[in-house]
Order: C-alpha cells, then structure tokens, then sequence
C-alpha cells in the first residue's frame, strides 16, 4: 500500500515528464529544416571526397617542410661491439691465440653547401605544389557545392511535381462525385463512372511515384551530406522571385573574363606551369658540383685476456680522434642521364603550357554551355508559363461544359492531363533557369544561395 500510494506517483511523474521530454526532442529534430547554405557548409566539413582532398593538402604542407628542413645537417651516432678469437695479431707483430673484445663508439654530421640550386629550387616547387593542391580542394568543394544544389532543387522540384499530381486527383475526385450525381439523375450512363474510377486509381498510382521520386531525391541529398540517417531529413522551402520573360542574364563574355580571376582550376594549371619551370631548373643544377662539409669523433676501446690493457677511460683517452673535410663532386659523365633529364624537364613545361590553354578552353566551354541552357530554360519557361495559363482557362471552360453535361469524359481527362504535363514542363523549365543562373552567378564569383 506504501508503494502504490507514495513511490508509483513519483515513478509515473518522472516517467510522464521523461516522455515529454523525448517527445519535444524528436519534434525538435523531426521539424529541423536544412538551408541550402547548411548543406553545403555541412558537406564540406563532412563530404568524404573533401576529406580526402584535405589530407592530399595535409601531405604537401608536409613535403614543404621536409624540404625546408633538408637545408639543415645531418647527425648520427654510432656504437660497435665486437669479441675476436683465435690467433690474432698482437702490438709485438707476431701472432698468438687469445681472445679480445672491442667497442668502437662515433658520431658524424654532414651538410650540403651547394648542389647548383637544387634545394632552393626544391623549397619553390613545393610551395607551389601546395598552393596547387589547396586549389585542388576548392575545386572539389566547389563541385560538390553545385551537385548539392542541383539535388536540393531536384527535391523542390519533386515536392511541387507531387503537389501537381495531388491536385489532380483531387480535381478527379470532385469529378467522381458529380459523376455519380449525373449517373443517378440518369444523365449519363454508368460505365463513365467507371472509366472516371479508373482514372482516379490511375491518378493515385501517380502520386505514389511522385511520392517515391521525392524520397529517393531527399536519399541522394543525404548520401551526399554522408548523414547516417535520413527519416527526419528535410530541407526548407525558400520564396522565389517570380521569373518574368525579361529577366536579365549574365553575359557569358564579362563572366568568362572574370572566372580566369577567380576560378580555382585557372590557378591550379598556372602553379603547375611553375612548378614545371622550377623542375626545369632543378634538372639543370644536376650539371654543377655538389659541396657538402662533414665533421665526426671516434673512440676505440680494446680488452684482451693476452695481457694487462689501459682502462676502458684512459683507452677512451688515447683512441679519440676527430676529423672535419669538405667534399666537392664534380658531374663530369652521367651516361647522358643529366641531359636526359633537362629535355624530358623541358616537355614536361610545354606541356603543362598546352594544359592551361585546355582548362581555358574547358572552362569557356562550360561558361558557355550554362548561359545557352539558362536563356533557353527561361524561354521554355515563359512558353510553358503561357501555355498553363491557356489549359487553366480551356479546363475551365471543358469543365463548365462537362457539369451540365455537354462533355464527354474522355474530352475533360484530356484536358486535366494536358495541364498537368504543362505545369510540369513548366516546373521544370523553373529549376532548370534557377540552377542555369546559378552556375553562371557561381562562375562570376557570387556564392550560391538561394
């Protein structure tokens, strides 16, 4: 009686208030609406390929370092121990049997003075190895920027294709039921309510495969975003200005002018042609003698059972020694290698000079082919535009017609379907302009945002 009068109200509290709370966290997240700037911004940071580029960059800023620190010397150390046996030669010059040990203990450091440039040249080229691989990464950022906005306008075009099929079976229906009415008042006969039964399954079976285009686009978003789940995955429904016929596009000349500023593959071939040059440079320092110091110390300690030794301290004493030199190697044949490698040095920079010229020409083409598709999208969207708003009217009038019964059925169907496939045309024709124009404002260096 104590446990169900004091601790089960408690429980039940708890429990109600724990519910609430679960509860508002899932409408939370389930009510959460993802911007196209959020998709974007979510991608970069989570995007695989971007990750991997990432690290790309990360491997070059490493190679840069190394070959910074590669202008610094060199130190090793050395310990050797050793045990000899047998008949060995003594400090008397004559051989006897008897067993020794040996420890030789060093340390040595060399530095490269002057290779003809190399390291120098070396530093050069790395750096613009880096800077061409940080363009590589906002080219891949920049790719899956526009992929994620052509499938975040694929999801808003689905929705309103879904919301056309929708009121087309909701118009059929109104059909259906001044059908019946017609049927019962002995107007028209029975086998047009079947056929306008048919037509609403027909209509309804659309809309099932407008609802499943609408997942699987919301799916690909995702995949994209690489979010493990998507069951409360939903993006938001931005306004659109209304597309008149006069609307202004950029003119792909001032565009293309302006993307060899700013676009990053531009300057990812242009410091890939410098790197080249830098190469050709390297490739001739090969013909210039290397200097290079080097500096070690060395000790040597003996034991032997032969006889009494020094200790191993004073040995230390005696043995050490030090040593200091320059070296200067002097290329004098290299079996044609050297040269070899300035020619093949030389290609390699006319052919990256042909490269820019094609990342040219492929972006110009780019540029291009996005302003024909948007002035032609647009026009297509104007004519769709005109050709709704002449089935609206046409459906109107059919429909009046069909009320009083002036209108066979097979007539008015035509009509309801005519207007659906020009509110499609015409939706499509929408998304395309929008995405169209959004390539070229992307191209002139205005973010994409919608």
């Amino acid at each position: 009686m104590f446990l169900r009068n004091h601790i089960y109200p408690i429980v039940m509290k708890r429990l109600i208030l724990l519910s609430s709370i679960i509860l508002i966290t899932i409408g939370v997240f389930a009510q959460e609406k993802w911007s196209l700037v959020e998709c974007i911004e979510y991608a970069h940071e989570n995007n695989i390929v971007i990750q991997q580029y990432e690290l790309s960059t990360q491997h070059q800023e490493n190679q840069l370092q190394q070959s910074k620190y590669n202008r610094l010397p060199n130190l090793s150390a050395n310990v050797s121990q050793g045990v000899s046996f047998g008949r060995s030669l003594t400090i008397e010059n004559t051989y006897e049997s008897f067993t020794s040990a040996s420890t030789g203990l060093s340390a040595s450091t060399s530095l490269l003075l002057w290779q003809g440039g190399t390291l120098r040249n070396t530093i050069k080229q790395r750096e613009f190895e880096l800077k061409a691989s940080f363009e590589d990464l906002q080219k891949a950022k920049d790719d899956i920027a526009l992929n994620i906005t052509a499938s975040y306008l694929d999801i808003l075009f689905a929705r309103e294709l879904l919301s056309v099929s929708e009121k087309q079976v909701a118009q059929t229906q109104r059909q259906l039921e001044r059908t019946k009415q017609l049927v019962e008042a002995g107007s028209v006969p029975h086998g047009t309510l079947l056929e306008i039964e048919a037509q609403v399954a027909r209509e309804q079976l659309e809309v099932v495969n407008s609802e499943n285009q609408l997942r699987l686009t919301i799916l690909i978003l995702a995949q994209m975003l690489e979010l493990e789940t998507y069951s409360n995955f939903t993006i938001e429904e931005p306004t659109f200005p209304e597309l008149r016929a006069q609307m202004s596009v950029l003119v792909s000349e001032q565009v293309y002018e302006k993307a060899l500023q700013n676009r990053p593959e531009i300057k990812r071939a242009g410091y890939q042609l410098e790197s080249s040059k830098i190469q050709l440079d390297i490739a001739k320092g090969s013909l210039f003698p290397t200097l290079s110091a080097s500096a070690g110390i060395y000790d040597d300690y003996l034991n032997s059972n032969q006889r009494e030794v020094p200790g191993f301290i004073d040995q230390l004493a005696d043995n050490h020694r030090e040593n200091i030199g320059l070296n200067l190697n002097i290329p004098i044949f290299s079996r044609f290698s050297n040269r070899t490698n300035i020619e093949n040095a030389k290609l390699q920079v006319n052919s990256q000079k042909l490269e820019v010229e094609n990342v040219k020409k492929e972006l110009r083409r780019q540029i291009e082919q996005a302003h024909i598709n948007a002035v032609a999208a647009l026009k297509r969207y104007t004519a769709n535009k005109t050709a709704v708003k002449s089935m609206q009217e046409s459906l109107r009038y059919i429909e009046e017609k069909y009320n009083v019964g002036r209108v066979a059925p097979v007539e008015y169907n035509n009509a309801k379907t005519n207007l659906a496939v020009a509110e499609s045309n015409l939706l499509q024709a929408k998304y395309e302009f929008i995405f169209r124009s959004k390539i070229l404002d992307f191209y002139n260096g205005v973010p994409i945002e919608l």
